[in-house]
């Protein structure tokens, strides 16, 4: 088992390579390589999941070192319960981006297979490194394929919005570049595991400087999590992008708020000393801001796509400011609530290109009876009341008549995700936020007494506000494509493109179901997040594979 914590870098790389050396033609193939690939990827991270809830503990990491060096001079790689959840959720996002792709996306430009599974190698070698550098370099790798993702179709917005998503992107490289350059300078190594041993003997003359790497390299993140001010590319990009890039892009959002958690939990802890949970007020400030700015933008935008870009922020906003209070308890809830937001937006970024079909004009209106009214007030000809039910062109009442399948999907997804973007019961991103306003509002746990911060309130306020404007302006939206009455075709639907929105919307149902169980899993992974001895010690101590010419075995010594 510790030799698959490899694999999802190696699949999608060996894919990306076989597919390059496919030419540009042969897109069936390429297209059913890219699935199949990704079906293995969902197979290899519920492996993974299995095997960390199999080791045991508050922590259960396993270790793997690609080049047999030892820690810290060599590559490691890591797996625990949070590393192995988000590989989970990246795999089925990548999934249902393929799925949806191969109905006919994937033939708008050349290299889209390779490109996205380089993005998902990018995506699993960020949450499985265990080292400052490597994250880094799996970042540009991510960002680099992402590039040529966002400009894939073509097309004036998307070169704009590419723009301006190129030049974030490369400005947050050079900080994180900044950011590396200075903690090694101050730790001596760049392995977070050792990192975290160093920093409380860091003498307070350089303490600063460390406070201040850990700053620079904080903004590269942030840029990636969407936090105000540095998101203004995000909902232009996102709604510009084709259907199943804006679908994985969701998870990106998500990647800078790990690299946080990761970063900050292991070089922060409450037993950090001076350094004790450093930047955690200022972590709470961006998380509200960015919320409210995310809120005012759902609630101001009618362009659908924009609105589930500006769901990814308010979902980034909400972890943010959760994640900064430092509390396992609020913790825990924020993981839940990642999972079902994640989900949610993504199918709602596919679901925008598939409703957005019935926006098509139909050349002969469905409309209405020729019947003249006979009271005594004139109506104009148009606008004229019928004594009858309203009857199609073949002169067949409309009431009565069955929705279109097409269309009763439409509105029963658009639903689904409206009812978990919003954290409206039963969905689970009510749940998710449940779970965290418990913790903030009983900071010492049920049935004892404890000051509620104000940042908790402001928190508090900004959900429930923020949960009832985004049903204003989903049931606006919905009133607007399902409701009102428009001379539009019901839209032709293949079956490879619903089925990645009901996988995704499934899984959300599926997190309701066993909400027990995955909290108990996110309440988990939250204690062993905010208290990473074992971690840091598993990673730490773990040794080289000895040669078996010299030893006589082989085999992982953990």
């Amino acid at each position: 088992m510790p030799h698959l914590i490899v694999a999802p870098v190696l699949l999608p790389l060996v894919t990306a390579a076989v597919m390059l050396l496919l030419g540009d033609t042969r897109r069936p193939l390429k297209a059913a390589l890219n699935v199949l690939s990704c079906v293995a990827g969902v197979a290899i991270a519920i492996a993974l999941v299995y095997w960390v809830q199999q080791l045991g503990g508050p922590q259960a990491v396993g270790v793997y070192l690609p080049g047999n060096w030892p820690v810290p001079y060599g590559i490691v790689l890591v797996v625990d319960r949070l590393s192995a959840m988000m590989l989970l959720l990246s795999s089925v996002l990548g999934l249902a981006g393929v799925l949806y792709a191969s109905a006919r996306w994937h033939k708008a430009g050349v290299h889209f297979h390779p490109l996205f599974q380089l993005q998902l190698m990018g995506l699993y070698g960020a949450f499985l490194t265990a080292d400052l550098f490597n994250l880094f370099v799996f970042f540009e790798i991510m960002l680099t394929a992402s590039y040529g993702l966002l400009l894939h179709g073509s097309g004036w917005a998307r070169v704009r919005s590419g723009l301006h998503y190129i030049a974030m992107n490369l400005m947050a490289s050079s900080m994180f570049l900044i950011g590396v350059a200075m903690l090694y300078g101050v730790t001596g190594t760049l392995n977070m595991a050792d990192m975290a041993i160093m920093v409380p003997a860091i003498p307070e003359d350089d303490r600063g400087l460390l406070h201040a790497g850990a700053a620079i390299l904080a903004i590269a993140f942030l840029v990636k999590a969407a936090a105000w001010p540095l998101n203004f590319w995000l909902p232009m990009a996102y709604s510009s992008a084709s259907a199943p890039v804006s679908a994985l892009f969701a998870i990106m959002t998500k990647l800078g708020v790990y690299a946080i958690l990761r970063v900050w939990t292991l070089l922060f802890p409450a037993d950090a000393g001076v350094s004790a949970l450093f930047g955690g007020p200022v972590l709470v400030g961006l998380g509200l801001v960015t919320l409210a700015f995310g809120i005012i933008g759902v609630i101001a935008t009618q362009h659908l796509g924009r609105t589930a870009a500006f769901c990814a922020i308010v979902s980034s906003g909400t972890l943010l400011a959760a994640l900064g209070f430092g509390q396992p308890a609020v913790t825990g809830g924020a993981l839940y609530y990642t999972l079902g937001s994640t989900l949610a937006v993504s199918a709602f970024f596919l679901l925008v290109e598939l409703i957005d079909r019935t926006r098509e004009v139909e050349e002969h209106p469905l409309y209405v009876s020729e019947v003249e009214p006979d009271d005594a007030f004139a109506y104009p000809v148009d606008l004229a009341p019928s004594r009858d039910v309203n009857l199609d062109d073949d002169e067949q009442a409309l009431f009565g008549r069955a929705i279109p399948a097409a269309m009763a999907f439409l509105g029963l997804a658009f639903i689904a995700c409206a009812l978990t973007i919003a954290g409206l019961p039963p969905m689970a991103g009510f749940v998710g936020k449940v779970v965290m306003l418990s913790a903030l509002l009983n900071p010492a746990g049920f049935g004892e007494q404890a000051p509620v911060s104000a940042a908790a309130w402001v928190l508090l306020a900004l959900l429930v506000v923020g949960g009832l404007l985004t049903t204003i302006a989903m049931s606006r939206a919905g009133a607007r494509y399902f409701w009102a009455t428009h001379d539009r075709p019901t839209p032709r639907l293949r079956f490879i493109e619903t089925l990645p929105i009901a996988l995704l919307l499934g899984l959300v149902a599926a997190l309701v179901w066993q909400a027990d169980a995955v909290l108990r899993y996110a309440n988990a992974t939250a204690r062993g997040l905010h208290d990473p001895k074992e971690y840091i010690g598993t990673v730490v101590s773990v040794r080289p594979v000895p040669s078996p010419h010299a030893t006589g075995e082989g085999g992982l010594r953990r």
